[in-house]
This record gives structure tokens, C-alpha cells and sequence, in this order.
């Protein structure tokens, strides 16, 4: 069993009265990690351990931060195995995608290091004689990044990386379901040499979790927030940050939609959408969630996909290499088992797998699916995949976008020029063609439309959500007045 304690100021202390709450394995129930569950008073005590910090930290040069960044890349790659095995005991995640996550964990804070020499401004020009005009960036303060258990280390590295690299300081809110797998990454911006205060770490009990967040966004001196997990949630905090005007980044809630044109390579689009499907059993905000097919080729592709599908193993990850792994709670399985219900009782057709009793959930596909199924617009969140054959480009251009949300999507076809065109009109703020939903890179813009969320994560497009952008003017000659 994992302990995990609170780190503000530097110090890694209890919360409060001695709180604590317990995060289960989901798979046999045991106790995998017990947290410090912060008050509000640790909250408030996070916020002005940051501020007490920001200055130095703001003040230090591009190369320092640089050098510390880097330092934060290595020790987290030594801590691959420590962080496998806590997401394997918090979320009953596959080795799989554990050790991606320390990948793009790693990769994301080199990118965010590389980034600190590219806080760059521009000279604006004046109709001013001798005026000089400065757009220059800087820290834009405090920063508070929460970030989910599905992805836990790419997402808690993602929350606090690209804000650290512009010279802000963090109060990083860990999740409830995996407190341990967070909280090593804090031990990791510790053994690397930051800054007592310039990073902070928080843990709450799930209960707790709407006023401590509520506390973190009320402080003065929190100056940005950032946020991952749902579309519900994330309309919340939106809310909460619109009262004091406080920026946001959200990043939310998928629905992606692959669309496999009738030209498609077939065996490529049947292993993109089984990896993009099913990789972490489907919890991963750019899953594919929705298969729009072609019917030209529909009956060949789903033939094609089931037999892939079929093969994917799974199992207890903590006991060998598994596909799909546990989902996270029961939760899930009730979830999904009543999606499937509800599109067989509607005319559905079972491709393969079908309803859990247990958190080890089959890949399931469901064929012929249609609007009148709650799987068409609602987001599974889970391993079940609708199939919907559309006829034409048109239809399945409509298909990819009636829906709420906008984050990934991909599109099939031998014919690029055609792809553009396709991918040009899906509401997303995400397209691959050729390539499955799940894509990440640590330089990249990331970010939804619609329901999926506001902002962007990643390289430049990141530095412009963490530093304001302020105009300085230096005047270099005599300047003339009208009176």
C-alpha cells in the first residue's frame, strides 16, 4: 500500500487533522494507496506557498528553468517502474499504457524545457515618431492545474510543465483515484531541484473535492487555472473562474468519430481504430468512439475489425501483459452494460464481447447503430465501440458531427486531397487522416471545440495560455503633444 502525503512549501506534511481517505484497486478491493485528504485551510495554505515563491522563480533565467526541466524529464523516466505499478494498483491500467504514460510524461517535460528560450515577444510598429513598441510575454502567477486518473502521468505532467517553463509557480490538485501515481511526479519536481513553493501538491477526499476546488479558485492569487475530466465538471469550474475572471484551460469531455471512407486502406483503418478504440480499455478522452463506415465496404471492414478485436487480450494487469486491463470502477461496468442494453433493445447488432460483471470488460463493438441509441451522442467512456454505416461523404460528415463534443477525430482514405476536404469540415479541434484518434505529442496544439473544451495544451500554443501578453512602449525621442 502506497502513503501519500501533502507538499506545500517544499514539505511533504499531513493534512490538517490528520485527514486521510483510500483509494481501492478496482479489480480485488484492496487498499492500493492511502492519501492525506487536504481542508480548505491546506488549500489556502498551497496557494500562499506558491505566491511566496513566484518571484524568485519568475525572475530566474530561461536556462535555469531549462536545466531543472530537464533535470525532472530524467528522474521521471527512473521512475517508470514506481509509477507503472502505482497506476496498475489506482486504475487498473495495462503495462501498456502505463509506460506510454512515462514516455510522453518524459517527453512532455523536455518539449516544456526546450520552450523556456521560446517566451519570445515581437516590436510592434507605431504611428508614434521614436515610439518602440514591445509585445513581451511574462508569468501570468499563481497556477492551478488539476488533472484526472486516466491518463495520470502525460495529464499531471501536462498541468504543471508548460506553466513552470513561462516562470510561474503551481498548486497541483491531484486526483482521487490515483493520489500515489501523482504524487510521485511531485517527487520527481522535488528531486530535480525546484524551488521550495514553486511546485505544490494537494489530495482530497472525493466528498471534498467541490469546495477544496472552490477554495483554490477564490484565492487572489491564483491567476490561471487548467483543467482535464469531464464536460460536466468542466462547466463547473468554468463557472467558478468567470466569477472572479480568472482564465481558463479546459480540456474535456470526446465523442471522437473515425470515418472510413469507401477508398480506405482497410487493414490500416482496422488498425487504427482497434488501437484508438481500445487502448486503456477506451478511457482516454481522444478514444474512437464512433466507427463511421461506408456501406460500400461496411460488411468487409467490421468482418475485418471483429476478428482484430476479438484477439486483444485481457486481464489483471498486475499479473502479465494484458490490452485491457481493468476499468476503473464498477461504475464504468454499469455504464456500459446499460449502453449496450439500450442499443440492442433498439436494433443493434452485437459484433463481439458484450455486458461485464467484473471491472476485466471485453472489447465490444455494436453494429448498426443509429441516433435513436443513447451509444450514438453519449460518451462510453469505456471499451463499447457503435458502428455507424453511413452512405457517402456527406453522411459521414454530418455523422461526425452531430455530437456535443470536438476534441479528436480521423479520417480514412487512399485519396489525401479528398481527406483534407473531409477533415477540413469535422468540428474537432483535432484530425489525423490516416491515423487513429489517439495521438499525442508534447509539441502539438491540444484542444477541443464545442462540449470538448476551451484553449490549447502544448508547445507555443501553451506559453500563450500561461503568460499574459502585455504592451510596453519605450519612447526614444522628443515626442510631440497637442497641448
Amino acid at each position: 500500500m502506497n502513503e501519500t502525503r501533502l507538499m506545500i512549501g517544499g514539505v511533504r506534511r499531513a493534512a490538517t487533522g490528520d485527514a486521510t481517505f483510500e483509494r481501492r484497486n478496482p479489480l480485488d478491493g484492496t487498499v492500493a494507496t492511502r492519501a492525506a485528504s487536504a481542508t480548505e485551510a491546506d488549500a489556502r495554505a498551497a496557494v500562499q506557498s506558491a505566491a511566496k515563491a513566484l518571484p524568485a522563480w519568475a525572475a530566474l533565467g530561461p536556462g535555469a528553468r531549462r536545466v531543472r526541466l530537464e533535470r525532472a524529464a530524467q528522474a521521471l523516466g527512473d521512475k517508470a517502474d514506481q509509477l507503472v505499478a502505482a497506476m496498475q494498483a489506482e486504475t487498473g491500467a495495462s503495462e501498456v499504457w502505463a509506460r506510454f504514460n512515462v514516455h510522453l510524461g518524459v517527453e512532455t517535460l523536455r518539449e516544456a524545457a526546450a520552450m523556456t528560450t521560446q517566451i519570445a515577444g515581437e516590436v510592434i510598429p507605431s504611428d508614434i515618431p521614436g515610439s518602440l513598441a514591445m509585445g513581451v510575454r511574462q508569468p501570468a502567477g499563481v497556477v492551478l492545474g488539476i488533472a484526472p486518473w486516466n491518463a495520470p502521468v502525460i495529464l499531471g505532467v501536462r498541468a504543471i510543465a508548460t506553466p513552470l517553463a513561462c516562470g510561474n509557480t503551481v498548486v497541483f490538485k491531484g486526483s482521487e483515484i490515483c493520489p500515489a501515481t501523482h504524487g510521485l511526479i511531485v517527487d520527481v519536481m522535488q528531486e530535480a531541484g525546484f524551488a521550495d513553493g514553486v511546485v505544490n501538491f494537494l489530495t482530497n477526499a472525493p466528498e471534498d473535492a467541490a469546495a477544496i476546488v472552490d477554495a483554490l479558485i477564490a484565492a487572489p492569487a491564483v491567476r490561471r487555472v487548467n483543467f482535464t475530466g469531464s464536460t460536466r465538471v468542466g462547466k463547473i469550474i468554468a463557472g467558478r473562474c468567470a466569477e472572479y475572471l480568472k482564465p481558463v484551460v479546459l480540456e474535456l469531455g470526446g465523442k471522437a468519430p473515425l470515418l472510413v471512407l469507401h477508398d480506405a486502406d482497410l487493414d490500416a483503418a482496422v488498425s487504427a481504430t482497434a488501437f484508438g478504440a481500445f487502448i486503456n480499455s477506451g478511457q482516454v478522452c481522444m478514444s474512437t468512439e464512433r466507427i463511421v463506415v461506408d456501406e460500400r465496404v461496411a460488411d468487409d471492414f467490421v468482418a475485418r475489425l471483429a476478428a482484430k478485436v476479438a484477439s486483444l487480450p485481457i486481464g489483471d494487469p498486475r499479473e502479465g501483459p494484458v490490452v485491457l486491463g481493468s476499468v476503473v470502477d464498477m461504475a464504468t461496468v454499469h455504464r456500459c452494460n446499460a449502453l449496450i442494453d439500450d442499443a440492442l433493445e433498439n436494433g443493434a447488432t452485437l459484433v463481439c464481447g458484450g455486458r461485464s460483471e467484473s471491472t476485466l470488460m471485453r472489447a465490444t463493438l455494436l453494429d448498426q447503430v443509429t441516433p435513436a441509441m443513447k451509444i450514438f451522442s453519449e460518451e462510453s467512456f469505456g471499451p463499447v465501440k457503435s458502428i455507424v454505416r453511413v452512405r457517402g461523404d456527406e453522411a459521414a460528415i454530418a455523422c461526425a458531427n452531430d455530437n456535443a463534443y470536438g476534441l479528436s477525430s480521423a479520417v480514412f482514405s487512399k485519396d489525401i486531397a479528398r481527406a483534407m476536404q473531409v477533415a477540413g469540415r469535422i468540428e474537432s479541434g483535432i484530425c489525423h487522416i490516416n491515423g487513429p484518434t489517439v495521438h499525442d505529442e508534447a509539441q502539438m496544439p491540444f484542444g477541443g471545440v464545442k462540449g470538448s473544451g476551451i484553449g490549447r495544451f502544448g508547445g507555443k500554443a501553451g506559453v500563450a495560455e500561461f503568460t499574459d501578453l502585455r504592451w510596453i512602449t519605450v519612447q526614444t525621442t522628443p515626442r510631440h503633444y497637442p497641448f
